[in-house]
Parts: C-alpha cells; structure tokens; sequence
C-alpha cells in the first residue's frame, strides 16, 4: 500500500471516531439533563445534620438498601465514589455526595445539608459568622494558559529583580 493510502485510512479511522464520540457525548449530555431535571425536582433541604465521617469506598461497602443497590449501573457498583455518614434526629445514614461538595464538608460539623433523595448537593453551616464555602471554579483552557504566562512572566521579573 502506497504511504497516501495508510494516510487516507488513518484519517477517515480518526474522522469516524470523532463523529462515533461526538454522537455519544450528544446523547449522554441528554441523559445528564435529564437526570439533573430530575434531582432539582426533587432538592430537599435537612437542617441540623451532624456529619460523622466521609469516605471515598464502593457502594456495596456503604450499607445502601438492596433495591437501591440494584438500580445502581454494574460499572457505578464497583467504582469508588465519595460517601458521607450523617446524623439525622436520631437516624445515622450514609449519603452520597458530589466531589466538589465531599472536598469542602466539615466533619464532626453540624450543616444545612442540601440533598435529593439518597444524594448530597449542597451544604451550609449553621452558625452566622461562619462563611459559605466556595467551590472552586473550573478553569477554561485559555484561562489556564493566561495563569501559566502570568506566573512565568512573574519568575521572569523576580530573576531580573535579583
């Protein structure tokens, strides 16, 4: 085969992967919307949750009711995904949580958690002087690289400085 034709292929294989992947993530973004349409639904507020403990363990580990369990998808059963143990009245359960959300929860903190169903989006504290934490905001690539430029172009003044 002549070097134009393994060209050709590679990039009608990269160009039919493109399509395959932009085609799914279509169609998984719907789900995602669907889902999150869902859960605002369904947003409840809980005020004076103790949380005890977080921990990143799989599912099977948390103690979730065998129905729950089942619902979940087979890949979900086995990943590690970010649990919290809270004190509720007088009910102690374990709740999952979002990332951003595991990250800044306070342990051994009583919170105004923000949850739908068996799942944690938001918190608050319960004292006033306390201040609401802040997530930290995913970076587009150009913010990226301007921050990257900005700090050599400061090591660059720091050196010239010195």
């Amino acid at each position: 085969m002549d070097p134009i034709g393994v060209v050709f292929t590679v990039v009608a294989a990269i160009a039919l992967v493109v399509v395959i992947m932009y085609f799914v993530g279509k169609r998984l973004m719907k789900k995602q919307n669907e889902s999150m349409a869902v859960i605002d639904a369904n947003r409840q507020f809980i005020s004076g949750a103790l949380i005890i403990d977080k921990k990143k363990a799989k599912i099977t580990e948390a103690n979730f009711p065998k129905a729950a369990l089942e619902q979940m998808p087979k890949r979900m059963r086995w990943m590690k995904v970010p649990l919290v143990k809270v004190k509720v009245g007088p009910q102690i359960t374990t709740l999952l949580c979002d990332q951003k959300v595991f990250e800044a929860i306070p342990v051994k903190k009583i919170v105004r958690l923000e949850v739908s169903g068996g799942y944690i989006l938001g918190f608050s504290t319960q004292k006033k002087g306390e201040k609401k934490p802040e997530f930290e905001k995913k970076l587009t690539w150009r913010e990226k690289m301007a921050r990257k430029a900005s700090d050599l172009q400061a090591r660059a003044n720091a050196k010239e400085a010195k």
